[in-house]
């Protein structure tokens, strides 16, 4: 799965904050060779200061941002983090990690959590934190959790949105009927213009496969899969009646991804990693909630970003200390967080942050949109799902199946994986 803004809500050093993200304590705790002392305590404490290592797979902008934010830490820390950009994080992270090589932290979507945690790639700090997970939003909390551990921190949310073109769209259509008209009267593929700019994945399509009471993968459901259930096939159908009719014919990324971008839709469902490319083409945009559906509800899954506590914290070291520190702060640094919000599009799921009237507009509709969606599932055998049902959907798109048999197919070939 893949992955604007304002003002800073606080002007506080980076020492300063270390020290409030540990309740005005822990700079003492993760401090230095040298003596470092707060008021409020007797005398003081001296451990080494710890070198740790983080992982981290971003595009080359907000690469800059997080290569800057590593360097306030740093400058103002007695640890120091070594950030290194990783092309292929999962292959990486699942070879390394295992032979004992790796870093102390890296960064992904929360849908990595109950996969890695069971595959014993991952630390719990549930003991060692001076931060509390009352601090983020609900969903964000729970993400980082699994089976009573706690193995990273949040940082922000991620979900698709619609997205509008300005010069085209006057009023963002709040009903997928009103959607259709406006993609009706720009839908013109012999002189470059399209209604709607849509790449299709499992992730994309679903705000529609759930819009009707389906479900791809609930593990509180039964049976856990859902995606031959008539209320998901609905769905998914739904997607390639109502949408494709007004898309290029190629629903890859990038394809779709352009024809926005160059001003040639009134439309795209993209999300937040996708600000800086329409910037960087001065478009004038707009971001909302996913319209309505005549008898739904849009439901997309969500993601919540943040950064791992890797096996290699397992041991208390200053390695470890240094790691978490820069995780505590890193989370609940309202001006980072903001600064990355206003730069990016990072949705915070820091309660003083998330839905605050000081957030950019285009993120506050992100937040919104958030709001309507379900977190990515947690549990492993999710991971086995995306691909055949991405097959399937693809299978169907081409004219080569129906729909229900296809995700009947697509069901045969994940419970196969599952037994194996």
């Amino acid at each position: 799965m893949p992955m604007d803004r304002r003002s800073v809500l606080r002007n506080l050093g980076v020492a300063g904050l270390l020290a409030s993200a540990a309740g005005c304590a822990s700079v003492q705790e993760q401090g230095t060779s040298t003596t470092n002392g707060t008021s409020g305590n007797e005398g003081t404490t001296s451990v080494d200061a710890g070198t740790a290592t983080a992982w981290f797979a971003r595009p080359s902008a907000e690469e800059k941002s997080l290569r800057e934010n590593l360097a306030r830490f740093n400058d103002q820390s007695p640890h120091t983090i070594e950030g290194s950009d990783i092309s292929d994080l999962g292959k990486k992270t699942t070879s390394a990690i295992p032979a004992g090589q790796g870093p102390q932290t890296f960064e992904w979507a929360h849908d990595w959590v109950g996969d890695y945690y069971q595959r014993d790639f991952l630390a719990d700090q549930s003991d060692k934190l001076s931060v509390s997970l009352d601090t983020f939003t609900d969903a964000a909390a729970q993400a980082v959790q699994f089976e009573g551990a706690t193995v990273g921190l949040p940082i922000s949310a991620e979900t698709v949105a619609l997205i509008y073109n300005k010069e085209y769209v006057d009023s963002p259509p709040s009903t997928v009927q009103e959607m259709v008209s406006i993609m009706e009267e720009h839908h013109a593929p012999s002189e470059g213009t399209y209604g709607l700019s849509y790449p299709l994945t499992p992730y994309f399509i679903s705000a529609w496969a759930q819009a009707f009471g389906g479900y791809i993968f609930d593990v509180d459901k039964d049976p856990m899969l859902g995606i031959s259930k008539p209320e998901t096939v609905r769905g998914f159908k739904f997607v390639i009646d109502t949408f494709t009719p007004y898309m290029p014919s190629d629903t890859t990324y990038g394809p779709q991804a352009s024809v926005f971008s160059e001003g040639n839709a009134p439309f795209a469902i993209n999300g937040p990693w996708y600000l800086a490319t329409l910037r960087e083409k001065n478009l004038d945009f707009g971001v909302t909630t996913l319209p309505k559906p005549e008898g739904g509800n849009p439901n997309p899954y969500t993601g919540i970003q943040l950064w791992y506590f890797s096996k290699k914290m397992r041991e208390e070291t200053p390695a470890t200390k240094a790691a978490r520190a820069f995780i505590e702060w890193y989370a609940t640094n309202t001006d980072l967080l903001m600064r990355i919000a206003d730069a990016h599009g990072f949705i915070p799921v820091h309660k003083e942050l998330a839905g605050s009237d000081d957030l950019p507009s285009v993120v506050k509709g992100f937040s919104q949109a958030a709001q309507q969606g379900t977190p990515m599932p947690t549990h492993p055998k999710v991971q086995a799902v995306w691909d055949p049902v991405k097959n399937a959907f693809n299978t169907v798109l081409n004219g080569n199946a129906e729909m229900e048999q296809s995700m009947k197919d697509a069901e045969q070939t994940i419970r196969s994986r599952w037994e194996n």
